[in-house]
């Protein structure tokens, strides 16, 4: 487009798939303005590939008050040279750079040089949910170019290959597993306090609780000593929240019996039910009604007619 009509339509897109930024032009951009974007929803997240000539964007705080609940971002640099200014510093961003940002603080960015990034995009409390110690930092902490960071950008470009063909159960599990690459490249940075040890413990016991939920015996007892804790100190860490340990195992063994309810290959009620820990099928069905105000054999049935395969 040109530059004009193409900058004021690049600050619509931008605001639909990224943030919202108030757009301009610089010295350096050109009287054709180039720019796509490419958007890819991976449960609740998102994978946005990115190109354009240069330009320049100011995110105020005007902007950030007018839109819905904040996001964060993990973004590669792939081609181009980009200028991110915050609170007085400026970082220059090259091909092969990561960095984190959020989208709850006042932002200039610039595009020096004709650049293309994919980012992942996590709604925020999401992100805080598996790394509960960034809710005390004062801006995001740099990513190191480590091990974990290199793994979640390989694991992203394999995202864009793989997501148009995915099921959403698959999508999910997905951005799950991005969301710890994303906890394991972003935690070494953050700095520690008693409150956000114990967050980050919390973290850890809820992370503990979805890869063993397969185990009847999953309650207090085992889940304290395995992180060599009480069972007094375990439940005085959710004593602030609104679920209780044996409320969360609960829940979270039927969310899983859920998914596998909806999949026609998912097996019988009472298979799923076993599968994830319940030991009675007849106490299994009260709760999974209680909780979903349906019975399994519903959920079940209509999964099996919308897959077209017989009762």
């Amino acid at each position: 487009m040109p530059s004009e009509t193409g900058l004021e339509q690049w600050a619509d897109i931008l605001s639909i798939t990224h943030l919202g930024f108030e757009v301009e032009a610089t010295p350096r951009t050109p009287e054709t303005f180039r720019g796509s974007v490419t958007r890819r929803r991976l449960g609740d997240l998102m994978l946005v590939d990115c190109t354009s000539s240069p330009w320049l964007g100011r995110r105020s705080a005007e902007i950030i008050e007018r839109e819905p609940a904040p996001v964060i971002g993990f973004q590669f640099l792939r081609r181009g040279v980009e200028l991110v200014r915050d609170r007085g510093s400026e970082i220059q961003l090259s091909a092969g750079d990561v960095i984190v940002w959020n989208g709850w603080q006042p932002v200039d960015v610039e595009v020096v040089e004709p650049f293309s990034k994919r980012t992942l995009i996590f709604p925020s409390e999401r992100v805080m949910s598996v790394c509960p110690r960034l809710e005390e930092a004062k801006v995001m902490p740099p990513v190191e170019q480590g091990p974990a960071a290199r793994l979640l950008v390989r694991y992203l470009d394999a995202l864009a290959l793989e997501l148009p063909g995915m099921e959403e159960t698959a999508a999910t599990a997905a951005a799950d597993a991005a969301l710890e690459l994303l906890r394991a490249a972003v935690e070494p940075s953050v700095p520690t306090t008693r409150t956000a040890r114990r967050s980050a413990l919390r973290a850890e016991v809820r992370r503990y609780i979805r890869a063993h939920l397969q185990d009847a015996k999953l309650g207090p007892e085992t889940i304290a000593k395995a992180h060599n804790i009480s069972v007094r100190t375990l439940h005085g860490l959710f004593e602030d929240s609104d679920e209780s340990v044996a409320g969360l195992v609960r829940r979270e063994r039927l969310n899983r019996c859920l998914e596998d309810l909806r999949r026609p290959t998912g097996g019988s009620v009472t298979e799923i039910a076993f599968r994830w820990g319940f030991r009675d099928a007849a106490h299994f069905a009260r709760v999974f009604k209680r909780e979903f105000d349906l019975t399994p054999s519903e959920v079940r049935q209509q999964a099996l007619e919308e897959a077209g395969c017989p009762a």
